[in-house]
């Protein structure tokens, strides 16, 4: 009885953003997209696809949007929105992050990569443009993806820093007390194995087109490098997302290398009280605050 009940209340949201997308005007990008995506079906193997294009989505993907913070740095104004002020980027940080990466990148999640042919065809995940799911199917199968990451994210975190392993795997990614963007997948190579199963588990639960690998890596990046980026920029769209923990949240983890463990969402923080700190550090900012404006 309740998992129909659950069913009828899918089938009513369907049904309702189905209703509100009528009214909308068509997407100027759905031809050309549909198109683009056609020629890759015809002039590249499955295989291609799933290993190289997968490959290509994370790379361009990664460092597009590191890009907005590394050009902060020369910005002067942008310095204003600098969550750790007396900590600025240097040079040599930043190619050693840089080379890190790479090795990263290549020697650890291309194998990984290489295997999602296989597992494409093992579940029979379809890649034709027919079987692609609708946007805002796509956007709650991302949404259920996060959820995911972000618990096995917070409880696999938090073991990280205990103190007895600490040291030889989750330290290396704790090597910068202010994090920047390119940081966010600066990390021990066991941890990212680690850290970075989560990632595949809301995959293996909900996906049912090739496009869900790729929009759940765009979402998945554009994530942990804005809570990497350093910058607390008002009107950041993430901000709507709710529950949304922010660049503050994580960047305190990185100051004081305690608490707020969850990578996403705040909520199994406040469950378990390891934002207490951040919420006394919060409160303390803010009646520096006020003693600054009634001056």
């Amino acid at each position: 009885m309740a998992t129909n009940d659950s069913v009828n209340v899918l089938n009513s949201a369907y049904l309702a953003v189905e209703y509100i997308e009528s009214f909308l005007p068509d997407n100027p990008l759905q031809q050309p997209f549909k198109n683009a995506w056609n020629y890759m079906l015809d002039n590249y193997t499955k295989f291609q696809i799933a290993t190289w294009g997968s490959l290509i989505v994370h790379e361009a993907s990664y460092f597009l949007l590191c890009l907005p913070g590394f050009i902060f740095q020369f910005i002067p104004y942008m310095q204003k929105y600098k969550i750790q002020q007396d900590k600025p980027e240097t040079w040599e940080k930043q190619w050693k992050c840089f080379k890190t990466l790479l090795f990263n990148h290549f020697f650890i999640q291309l194998p990984l990569i290489c295997g999602t042919y296989y597992f494409t065809e093992y579940f029979n995940i379809p890649y034709e443009w027919a079987e692609m799911p609708r946007w805002y199917v796509l956007v709650a199968q991302c949404f259920g993806c996060a959820v995911i990451e972000d618990a096995w994210h917070y409880f696999l975190h938090r073991l990280l820093h205990h103190k007895r392993i600490y040291k030889y795997i989750h330290k290396v990614h704790h090597e910068f007390v202010s994090p920047f963007g390119m940081q966010a997948e600066y990390a021990h190579p066991l941890e990212t194995l680690i850290l970075g199963t989560g990632f595949f588990i809301g995959i293996v639960v909900f996906c049912n087109h090739v496009i869900l690998l790729w929009a759940w890596v765009i979402c998945r990046l554009m994530e942990t490098i804005d809570v990497h980026s350093g910058y607390d920029v008002p009107l950041n769209p993430l901000h709507l997302v709710p529950f949304y923990a922010g660049a503050r949240f994580h960047d305190f983890h990185h100051m004081n290398f305690i608490g707020n463990y969850a990578s996403t969402f705040t909520w199994w923080d406040r469950i378990f009280g390891t934002d207490s700190q951040f919420v006394a550090y919060q409160e303390k900012e803010k009646k520096h605050l006020m003693k600054k404006k009634a001056k």
